[in-house]
């Protein structure tokens, strides 16, 4: 199974809305990039999913898993782009921020370094386990 990391700015939803949406999830959409929208195109059902707060905190905060594959988001009015359903699975006990990210040697090469704009990005396993470690999460 892949890994992928997504982004939200928390005023807009953030890791403590997708907890109160439990079970059920919620859509995850508005991304209007093509690579981004291929990386939602790869999802799979059961993957987990790393929850970075943007622009505020700028850092990863908790685990989420793919419940619902790809399908046309609503809010698209030129129905290009589509989203996947979401749900919390775990919060970090320390968030791993941006900075740590960036000077970790372990994770020079991951897309979050390499390409922090995008807002869907794969994540390697050995980059998976590494963070989750820092977040202080195990078997995740």
């Amino acid at each position: 199974m892949a890994h992928w990391l997504v982004k939200s700015e928390p005023a807009k939803w953030s890791f403590d809305d997708q907890i109160a949406a439990g079970d059920k999830g919620t859509f995850w959409n508005g991304v209007r990039n093509h690579v981004a929208k291929q990386n939602l195109m790869a999802m799979q059902v059961g993957e987990r999913v790393f929850f970075y707060h943007s622009n505020e905190g700028k850092e990863i905060v908790g685990i989420v898993e793919v419940i619902k594959p790809y399908y046309p988001d609503h809010t698209d009015a030129t129905n290009k782009f589509g989203m996947v359903d979401l749900k919390a699975v775990k919060a970090f006990s320390t968030p791993v921020t941006l900075e740590a990210v960036k000077t970790d040697p372990a994770l020079a090469d991951m897309m979050l370094v390499k390409n922090s704009r995008l807002s869907v990005q794969p994540v390697t396993e050995a980059e998976w386990r590494h963070v989750c470690r820092l977040g202080g999460v195990r078997n995740a």
